[in-house]
Order: C-alpha cells, then sequence, then structure tokens
C-alpha cells in the first residue's frame, strides 16, 4: 500500500491500496455481484434520459434511480425483484480499515463504465447520513475525476483514479461535488475488455 494522500480535508486518496492479486479477487467478488443481481441501466427521474453507466448493488439497500421514483436506496433489485447480494468481505474490511466509522455500511453501489461513459458533476446525499463517508474503489481503466466544492459553482481540480486506488469523502468533503469526466480505455488489463468498475460503500442511515 502507498502512502495516503489527503487532498483537501476529508478528502483522502490511498493510491494503489489493492495489488493486482487483491484486484483480481476484488473483481471475482464483483462478479458473484452481478451474477446474482444483473447489472441494469438506470434513467433520469422525469425525462427518463438512460444514465451512460450500467450499475447494480450490493448490501442491505441499493441506490436506484428511475422516471416515476427518482433517486432513492431501495431494499430489491429493480428488474429482478430479488434482494441485494451482501456486500464482499473484502470490501467490509476496506470499510474497516480506512472508514474511521464504526458502523458497517449498507449499501454499495457497483457502477461499470464502458470507453465513453462519464458521470457528471453531483453531490452523494440521498443518504440521511452524512457523518459516514463515502468509500470507492477503482478496478480496471483509469478515469479523469474532478472534484468541486460544497457548491456546483465552486472551482473544480481533475486527477487520475488508477486500478486499485481508494477514494473517502468525509467529513468536510462528505458533500463535494464529484464526478467522472472521461475513461481511459486500455490503461489496464485487469477487465477482459475495456471499462472501469467503480465500487461506492455509503451508510444511508443513522
Amino acid at each position: 500500500m502507498s502512502t495516503p494522500i489527503i487532498l483537501e480535508e476529508g478528502l483522502l486518496l490511498r493510491p494503489g491500496y489493492f495489488s493486482r492479486e487483491q484486484q483480481e479477487l476484488l473483481l471475482e467478488d464483483v462478479r458473484s455481484v452481478v451474477g446474482i443481481a444483473p447489472l441494469f441501466v438506470p434513467v433520469m427521474p422525469k425525462t427518463g434520459k438512460s444514465l451512460s453507466v450500467r450499475m447494480t448493488n450490493c448490501g442491505d439497500l441499493g441506490w436506484v434511480t428511475d422516471r416515476e421514483g427518482g433517486y432513492r436506496y431501495q431494499d430489491f433489485h429493480p428488474v429482478t425483484g430479488e434482494p441485494w447480494p451482501k456486500i464482499p468481505q473484502r470490501l467490509l474490511e476496506l470499510w474497516r480499515d480506512v472508514s474511521e466509522y464504526d458502523a458497517p455500511p449498507q449499501a454499495c453501489l457497483v457502477n461499470f463504465y464502458e470507453p465513453g461513459a462519464k458521470m457528471g458533476l453531483h453531490q452523494d446525499r440521498d443518504e440521511k447520513n452524512f457523518k459516514a463517508p463515502v468509500v470507492s474503489v477503482s478496478l480496471g481503466d483509469a478515469c479523469l475525476f474532478r472534484v468541486g466544492g460544497l457548491d456546483r459553482r465552486d472551482s473544480t481540480r481533475s486527477f487520475k483514479l488508477e486500478s486499485g486506488d481508494v477514494l473517502v469523502l468525509g467529513g468536510k468533503s462528505r458533500l463535494r461535488y464529484h464526478g467522472v469526466d472521461r475513461i481511459y480505455p486500455g490503461t489496464s488489463t485487469l477487465l477482459r475488455h475495456s471499462g472501469r468498475v467503480n465500487l461506492t460503500m455509503r451508510r444511508v442511515t443513522d
């Protein structure tokens, strides 16, 4: 593991947290999750416009969005109607190591970015609990990650996230705007084809 980098108060980057062997094991965990809870295409509230990522979840709760219900957490897959699978042990161990929060995560969002996918600037604020951090893991191709302030109009900074990196948004940085501007295809051989998997753990309630 490399030395943690404090980017801002509460914004912590752990580059290379997971070794290549650990990434491969974690990817197998993800495939097991997807085998139970298949990836689906989320859509925006009201407009019904599809997001450019495919997603699924694991944990007691999962984040979903659709035209009718909007952004929310629920305890079942929107397509299969089945409960979400459990969060893999390796991710729970990561949470215990970096979150500095006593209670375990309740949700882990799995986003799959194909080479042309991106994620606009947004806040993670659909949770009732902002005391717990957001902990995310990057697997596969590198991405250009952008983070701003607590107001959408604040200035932003961008940096690359590589496969195996861990990013923590907590404390005063918990509600910072952030997004993914682009994927760099072919920068990792972890996945069978180009693309990036992002795993984001959150505590939803108190």
